[in-house]
């Protein structure tokens, strides 16, 4: 399936497109048609699930610009706020809906103003409480109210805040709650605010205890020849090795070939025909490496992946879950590996500085030098070697430094 097939707005598939994002998640699947068709739904999901999508697609769908507030979508912290307020921009950059982002910390005049210009609300709770309290918001056109991490937002004692604002919003609403598990106060929340909601459940999962992560530190120029030797030295059943974009995915894909490594590429540039064949072979183990952008990966259920190989790490916290999370399933056992360059250390500490997981440094080992031909340029190091030479959107230059993980 993919979002043509859910009957989504021209203009949100083609922006969809150009994300690279073409198959919906489990969790997309599942909640956007209820959305589309005005029910109250709880959707538990893990992070990493593609839920933003799942609820910020639909809600297009209701949006008439420049016609005030009509979707109020509430947060519990300010960079989840930030995440989800950039993710609907981009998706929606043909519809150009008026999105305003509100936390605190900051100036309450601006966002006083920009609140009068909006369309959808991405906001935490205390903050939205300040305005409503100033009387600087107009929530009587809102239609539809999502509790995004409403599970999180019960443990950190927003509840009452969030019940105040919804008594602040038209009974005449629908109410969309996202969270990883159900507990007493989203109970509640359900039975006093929402008319009979729909459940929605992804049994997408990862077995935690079933996965194991590891990372080694390594020279750009010679990741190339870490992952081949890593390829030969594991012997995955099936692996997924993920790059930051297309052009990097088609140089790596294309110099594993070179040696012997039975890959296959998977990103936005394909055509669909193009894709479903990828696919249908990776299912049956030819390729049994899969070579791929994180989101033209969104929402694979493929049994028996082995192996993660991140060979790119992603800026977004929640990708790297994503990535991780195509292994160790159903009870399955996996490893997810990283590959380190010197410019990856930053997106890899913050990645755990939001999800604290425990990962593995492994001591750098003898492996062979692999020749790696660039897309545009081969170069070669001071003894006439050639090696790998440019840096992907992902791993772009930042502060050269190594840092210590807690493992």
């Amino acid at each position: 399936m993919d979002f043509k097939e859910l009957k989504i707005k021209d203009e949100i598939v083609k922006a969809l497109v150009e994300m690279e994002i073409i198959t919906p998640t489990e969790i997309q699947e599942k909640a956007i048609p209820e959305i589309k068709a005005g029910k109250d739904i709880v959707a538990i999901s893990k992070t990493g699930s593609g839920k933003t999508f799942a609820f910020g697609v639909p809600l297009m769908e209701k949006i008439t610009v420049g016609h005030g507030i009509q979707a109020l979508i509430i947060v519990p912290v300010r960079e989840l706020a930030e995440q989800v307020g950039k993710e609907i921009r981009k998706f929606s950059k043909y519809i150009r809906p008026n999105v305003t982002i509100i936390y605190g910390g900051v100036a309450l005049g601006p966002q006083a103003d920009n609140l009068r210009r909006a369309d959808i609300v991405v906001s935490t709770p205390g903050r939205l409480l300040d305005h409503i309290n100033r009387r600087n918001v107009n929530l009587t056109k809102v239609k539809t109210v999502v509790l995004d991490e409403a599970d999180k937002m019960a443990s950190m004692g927003f509840i009452e805040d969030v019940e105040e604002i919804l008594r602040e919003i038209p009974k005449e609403r629908q109410v969309l709650l996202f969270g990883a598990t159900i507990s007493q106060e989203i109970s509640m929340l359900k039975s006093k605010y929402m008319k009979n909601p729909m459940i929605v459940k992804s049994t997408e999962h990862v077995s935690e205890s079933h996965l194991n992560q590891y990372y080694y530190d390594v020279q750009m120029k010679e990741k190339f020849s870490l992952l081949v030797h890593l390829i030969k030295k594991e012997q995955p059943k099936l692996a997924i090795v993920f790059c930051g974009t297309r052009k990097n995915t088609d140089s790596v894909c294309r110099n594993l070939q070179k040696q012997s490594v039975d890959a296959q590429v998977l990103h936005g540039g394909l055509s669909q025909n193009g894709r479903l064949r990828v696919l249908e072979g990776f299912h049956k183990g030819k390729p049994h490496i899969l070579v791929a952008t994180a989101v033209a990966a969104r929402g694979l259920d493929i049994k028996n992946v082995t192996h993660i190989f991140n060979y790119d790490i992603p800026r977004n916290p929640e990708e790297y879950i994503h990535q991780i999370g195509r292994t160790a399933r159903a009870g399955e056992h996996g490893k997810a590996i990283s590959l380190l360059g010197d410019n990856d250390h930053q997106n890899f500490s913050n990645i755990l500085r939001r999800y604290p997981v425990k990962v593995t440094k492994l001591p750098k080992e003898e492996f062979a030098f692999v020749y790696f031909e660039s897309g545009r340029r081969n170069f070669e190091d001071n003894r006439g070697r050639g090696f790998e030479h440019g840096y992907s959107r992902d791993s772009r230059p930042q502060n050269r430094f190594k840092r210590r993980y807690n493992t």
